[in-house]
């Protein structure tokens, strides 16, 4: 009613009135959301930078892992800031590849890259990482798969209504560069123009260690120190740091560490259970969080823990990281052979979802999973279907004392049995 008094009281055209009233913010009404202009606005910001996108769950900014899938069970994707702990499997088979998928997604949305490793030459990492899946290609590589796949109940066409049959179809996968998340394809390399035209930093240990340095007591081993060192340097000299803003364009910068805690990096941990640098890991863990925290900064590491005889160790290895992974490879397993499993070729163990911005996090789509690799692709997939199986299909149990009773087809002998026993 104030308004509308207001309004009445002015005199001179419709145009006036309106200029007035707007002058003298008589009207309630707020426009919602970013501002035209986008340079005061936190949401514009977020959306400026390539490659990634915020969550819908508590507003943290994402990036992908490389792994549409595995994005999806993390909760969206990898924020910003946080440490990605890798568990490899046994062989050292299959983590490589979630390792390369991290990078090779970092180089196709035009991230900088910092890759660490005291085993292999970062350079020729790169050179490995796969090719790109993107519009029609991708498209026909999941066709081929749905069509290798294909029940033969599905190749019977339905008869269904027509305003269904008008409905757009799921997508199987990304349509352009620009998407969050991509698809590779194993069997190719990734084009040497989009390497050259990236930009990383490598980190080769061999060539950080000098011939003569002194080790203090209770301290990081040299590697650690080091390599803490040229992230530090590389986070502040060229912008990364949160708590500093830069004029300039912003950008992600990907940390890849390879085999964390190997013997190569000058640690002892997975050579004996009473180690002397039993502390120099976590601290250097600690630090790094540290460092991520307050930089546009995401971290992914691959870590050998079943080599590492102090189980007390890999609790704190764990608690110090954000997002925990492990790959149980069936190769050299009883499980290679259980047919049961014979779809896959491992399982993935989800054993820690980041809290961040929320008291809980939802871990309902984390469990019975298992991972399968194709020609081309990485396929991670829901297990819940093991645990549905008849007798029929179940020709042994797992417990060797029940075994008698459990492949009897006959009842009657069967409950014979029974009463023998008891």
């Amino acid at each position: 009613m104030a308004a509308v008094a207001t309004c009445g009281t002015c005199t001179g055209s419709p145009g006036s009135t309106v200029a007035a009233a707007s002058k003298n913010n008589v009207t309630s009404f707020q426009r919602r959301g970013p501002r035209a202009s986008g340079s005061d606005s936190g949401y514009s910001r977020l959306v400026s930078i390539a490659g990634t996108r915020p969550s819908v769950r508590n507003g943290q900014l994402l990036v992908s892992t490389g792994l549409p899938a595995l994005d999806q069970l993390l909760g969206g994707g990898l924020a910003v800031g946080t440490v990605l702990l890798i568990e490899e499997d046994k062989y050292n088979i299959y983590s490589p590849l979630l390792f390369k998928y991290f990078l090779a997604e970092g180089i196709v949305n035009g991230h900088t890259l910092l890759v660490a490793s005291a085993k292999e030459d970062p350079a020729d990492i790169l050179q490995e990482l796969p090719a790109p899946l993107l519009d029609d290609n991708c498209k026909k590589e999941f066709d081929e798969d749905v069509h290798n796949h294909k029940t033969p109940e599905s190749n019977i066409k339905m008869k269904i209504a027509w305003r269904y049959q008008l409905l757009p179809k799921m997508e199987a996968g990304p349509v352009s560069s620009s998407r969050f998340g991509h698809y590779y394809d194993l069997s190719k390399r990734i084009p040497q123009e989009l390497i050259e035209a990236s930009k990383w930093h490598r980190f080769f240990l061999p060539e950080k260690i000098s011939s003569t340095f002194n080790v203090e007591p209770c301290s990081l081993t040299h590697g650690y120190k080091r390599l803490l060192q040229f992230i530090q340097n590389i986070i502040y000299e060229e912008g990364f740091d949160g708590s500093n803003p830069q004029k300039k364009q912003k950008n992600i910068l990907r940390i890849g560490i390879q085999s964390l805690g190997s013997p190569l990096w000058g640690d002892d941990i997975c050579c004996t259970e009473n180690c002397d640098n039993s502390h120099s890991l976590t601290k250097f863990l600690y630090i790094l969080r540290g460092l991520l925290r307050a930089s546009l900064s995401a971290c992914i590491i691959t870590m050998p823990t079943h080599l590492i005889q102090n189980k007390a160790i890999i609790a704190r290895v764990t608690n110090l990281s954000d997002i925990v992974v492990g790959l149980e490879s069936f190769i050299g397993s009883e499980r290679e052979t259980n047919p049961l499993y014979k779809d896959y070729h491992g399982l993935i163990h989800i054993r820690q979802i980041p809290r961040l911005n929320n008291l809980i996090c939802d871990v309902s789509d984390v469990k019975d999973l298992a991972f399968k690799l194709k020609r081309k692709l990485f396929t991670i997939e829901h297990t819940t279907k093991l645990r549905s199986f008849g007798i029929q299909d179940q020709k042994y149990l797992l417990s060797s004392h029940l075994r008698k009773f459990a492949i009897e087809k006959n009842p009657l002998r069967r409950l014979h049995t029974l009463k023998k026993n008891y």
